[in-house]
Parts: C-alpha cells; sequence; structure tokens
C-alpha cells in the first residue's frame, strides 16, 4: 500500500515498526543487543527489548518532546521512551503534574500510561554507550525524526528539546521536514522559546540524573517549561505550582 493513502495514525504506526527494525548503525546495533543479553542483575528476569525505540504518544499530538536517546536499562529494557529509568520518573511525573499523562510513572508497556496530546521522541532511537552516540549515529538516524515531524506536521503546535545535543539533532531536522530554521541556528538554553513557522520551540535542560541530582533542573523549572510549552500548542494544562 502507497504509505500516502495511509491515515496519520496508521503511518505513524507504520514508521514505528520500521525504526524498530532498522539496524544501520553496528555500534549501536551492537550496544543494545549485549545489554539485552547481560542484562542488569536487578532486571534479570526481564526480557529485553534490546531494539531501537519508536516515539510514544498520539498521530494528533500537539506538543512534541524530544529527548537524546533511550537508556540502556530502561528504553532498551522496556521499548518504550522514557519508560523504566529515573529520567523517565521525571519526566512523566511533570507531565502528569501539569495533567498531560494519565499517570505519574512509567514501568512498562502495559502500565496504562497514556499522554494528552503530547508525544515523546529522541533524535537517536538506539540506546547508545555511556548515553553518548556519535554525530554520525545522529546523522543516520535523523531521517526517522524527519518522517516523524512531517507525520506530525499537521497538528503540531510546539516541541520542547531536552539538552543541548537533542537541540543540535533536531534544528536540522525541523529544516529537513519544512519548517523554516532561522541562519544562524538559534542557541540553545534553558527555557528559550523560538518560533519556526507556525510552531514554538522552547529549551529545556534534560531530565538526566545529572541535572535532575544536582538542582540544575528541579521539578518546578521542568513543571514550568512543559506548561508554557503546552499553553502554546494549544492544550489546558494544570496549575499546580
Amino acid at each position: 500500500m502507497d504509505d500516502s493513502a495511509l491515515s496519520d495514525d496508521s503511518a505513524l504506526s507504520l514508521l514505528d515498526r520500521r525504526i524498530a527494525d532498522c539496524r544501520a548503525c553496528p555500534r549501536l546495533v551492537s550496544w543494545r543487543e549485549e545489554v539485552a543479553r547481560t542484562k542488569r542483575a536487578a532486571y534479570a528476569d526481564w526480557t529485553y527489548w534490546g531494539r531501537p525505540v519508536p516515539g510514544f504518544g498520539p498521530a494528533d499530538a500537539r506538543l512534541l518532546i524530544v529527548g537524546l536517546a533511550p537508556a540502556a536499562h530502561g528504553g532498551n529494557r522496556t521499548g518504550r521512551m522514557f519508560t523504566g529509568d529515573r529520567s523517565g520518573d521525571v519526566l512523566y511525573q511533570a507531565l502528569h503534574d501539569v495533567g498531560l499523562a494519565s499517570r505519574p510513572t512509567a514501568v512498562h508497556v502495559g502500565d496504562g500510561l497514556e499522554l494528552y496530546g503530547v508525544r515523546v521522541t529522541s533524535p537517536v532511537h538506539c540506546a547508545p554507550p555511556a548515553n553518548k552516540p556519535t554525530p554520525g549515529e545522529r546523522d543516520t538516524c535523523r531521517p526517522w525524526l524527519v518522517q516523524e515531524l512531517r507525520l506530525l506536521r499537521p497538528t503540531l503546535r510546539a516541541v520542547v528539546v531536552l539538552g543541548g545535543f537533542g537541540w543540535q539533532a533536531a534544528l536540522p531536522a525541523f529544516a529537513e521536514a519544512g519548517w523554516t530554521v532561522p541562519r544562524p541556528r538559534p542557541a540553545f538554553a534553558h527555557g528559550a522559546r523560538y518560533p519556526l513557522d507556525d510552531l514554538q520551540l522552547f529549551g529545556c535542560f534534560h531530565v538526566s540524573q545529572r541535572n535532575t541530582f544536582t538542582g540544575r533542573l528541579t521539578p518546578a523549572m521542568l513543571r514550568d517549561v512543559l506548561r508554557t510549552a503546552a499553553r502554546a500548542a494549544g492544550l489546558s494544562p494544570a496549575d499546580t505550582d
């Protein structure tokens, strides 16, 4: 079937399946599969996903959150973005606090978590060694993000990018997907806000343990960015602070 004949929901589901089958980066394939074989002792009884992790959330999302890459024992274990790791605990708690998620935790794919008007994705879909994909791996993975952005464009009105790596990866993808990205490209900063045609782009420190444990990113700071972005997207976030 011609992809253009699919509904947005069906086309996004097809894209997700294609992403999950990708083997384009040998280093990442080797690492994610080795992690899935050896596991972490705490998850010895788990069958790890061990594949690229597609985006999570509805096809008609108005707000997109762009991270970095799946965690070795988080998304690479559970098969869902930001699920089963400390970073996800922080992100989904904040989304729940502002009324954009049905639950404050993300444990496994069947836990009943729903996102309201929000989708979560990343520029690199495989767990990388030391949480550091290479620029080449980032660029190899970019076409998946470009396709996802094109499918989301009819409803997408705001994007929150978590961290400088995600920011550097996302801007070329937005340009390739058809948005006008100014030159020089906007600089990443926490709380930064830039218009891209019909889209509002927001920067936010990543929800990594390094940032959240040191207080560089607090729950209140994260909620503030998410709430502002949700309003820009035409959603109605809860005012919890």
